[in-house]
């Protein structure tokens, strides 16, 4: 396992780097905050439960799957933040870029994209054709996380399998 990762650490940090220190630009700043707000808990638990509570079906029971998913997807986040603590990447490179105000609780995993893509996976479920627009907003708020320095790839990648698992479990539950 520690072979694992130290493979994934000679990987995974110098695309940190690259992606933190040379792509800065006032409007990605701009873009990259808006997808950070997309996949906050606020934002995907008060969307979720509008369109839960006011959407015709089968967008009401996509929000009330969304809203489930991005509830329960936080608990082995916060388990995992607990049991496998990891120092953000601004904390272990100084040199890193962050946003206003950078967390402090650990880095692994990423619950903004957690919670980014247990909201948006029923809406792909319930309409495939939505696939080509939601994807590309997961995605962009897992990078937003490496962006501002807040997380490492591989931080993002088990928030979006951890999203995306909590909510096709749900799925099948609601």
């Amino acid at each position: 396992m520690s072979r694992i990762y130290r493979m994934l650490l000679e990987v995974e940090r110098p695309f940190f780097l690259h992606v933190n220190l040379r792509y800065r630009h006032y409007l990605l700043n701009r873009l990259f905050h808006i997808f950070s707000l997309l996949g906050g808990a606020t934002f995907t638990l008060v969307f979720s439960l509008a369109v839960g509570w006011f959407a015709a079906e089968p967008w009401s029971t996509a929000g009330w799957q969304a809203l489930a998913a991005v509830a329960l997807s936080h608990i082995p986040v916060a388990v995992a933040k607990r049991s496998a603590p990891r120092l953000r990447p601004y904390q272990e490179f100084p040199q890193a870029n962050t946003n206003r105000k950078p967390l402090k609780d650990p880095s692994f995993p990423s619950g903004h994209t957690t919670a980014a893509f247990a909201m948006l996976t029923p809406w792909m479920l319930a309409e495939p054709m939505l696939i080509p627009i939601l994807l590309p907003v997961g995605i962009g708020v897992a990078l937003s996380r490496v962006y501002f320095g807040l997380h490492y790839p591989s931080d993002t990648i088990a928030g979006a399998l951890l999203g995306s698992a909590t909510a096709l479990l749900v799925s099948i539950w609601i």
